[in-house]
């Protein structure tokens, strides 16, 4: 009776499987506490009364006190400052989270090391290497080395079918592991466009006080006229600034991202012309 070819059983998959979509902050827990933060910031410390005249928010800020002039800039202020707060915090636990997926050493020096055990066909020492490094590249790698070394020993396969499945090996390790690394960059691009939408709200809100104080019977308002100016401008800068550390912030980590997606490419490509050549 003839023997039935079996598929070759899947290499293991890298760790990033069992928390496909979990780790990092949660948006829906974190975006709201870091606006009551802010909001009792504005109110507690920027609205503090020894920062008015006479502990009046109505005299206006006392002369060259910034936390006032702050304040003044209207009920805009704490979203900014909002805004602000979430670019800050999950540009640093982006950095915290693309860092470890790393892993332990130079991602460059381990690229170098692991094709260089790969023209030599060390499969087993590059596995060890993986082991070292650790982190997103090593999980994705140590993936598609398993099932490299699987492959040698598969005989119901042809060499295009082996050198398909390695590919979908790595492909599928990176696909799990990239979520882990993309998530929350969303958040950061979306603020840099809607810090500046607020900014402009803050700014036109301002500039309708302004004026309307302007338009009043008899001789204009010059307090009224200079609060609605200072509230725009407030925004304004409030706005732009969180707007450009947004910008600054998402090209910066969606490049270290672009650099991670790139090593585990260069390796795959290595894993699989080195397969070709020896097998």
């Amino acid at each position: 009776m003839e023997k039935k070819a079996t598929s070759p059983a899947p290499a293991p998959k890298p760790a990033a499987a069992a928390t496909k979509g979990k780790g990092g902050l949660n948006p829906a827990l974190v975006i709201p506490l870091l606006f009551a933060i802010a909001l009792c910031v504005y109110i507690f410390v920027l609205g503090a009364p020894e920062h008015f005249k006479d502990g009046d928010h109505e005299k206006g800020p006392i002369d060259g006190d910034y936390y006032g002039i702050v304040y003044k800039g209207g009920p805009i202020v704490p979203i900014l400052m909002t805004c602000f707060l979430i670019v800050l915090t999950f540009t640093i636990e982006r950095l915290i989270t693309l860092n470890k997926a790393s892993g332990s050493g130079s991602i460059d020096s381990f690229v170098r090391k692991v094709r260089s055990l790969l023209d030599k066909n060390q499969i087993e020492e590059a596995i060890k290497e993986c082991d070292k490094q650790k982190g997103s590249v090593g999980n994705v790698i140590k993936a598609g080395l398993l099932k490299y070394k699987q492959l040698t020993t598969e005989t119901a396969l042809d060499k295009e079918q082996k050198l398909a499945a390695l590919q979908k090996e790595i492909e599928e390790a990176t696909t799990l592991e990239l979520p882990m690394l993309q998530k929350n960059l969303t958040i950061i691009a979306t603020l840099a466009g809607a810090s500046t939408l607020l900014a402009l709200l803050g700014t036109v809100i301002g500039m309708i006080k302004a004026f309307a104080a302007l338009g009043t019977s008899g001789s204009p308002d010059s307090a009224a006229l200079a609060t609605g100016i200072s509230e725009a401008l407030i925004n304004t800068a409030l706005g732009i600034g969180t707007s450009a550390i947004a910008t600054i912030s998402y090209a910066y980590l969606n490049s270290r991202v672009d650099d991670l997606t790139y090593s585990i490419d260069e390796i795959g490509m290595s894993l699989q012309s080195n397969f070709a050549a020896h097998y």
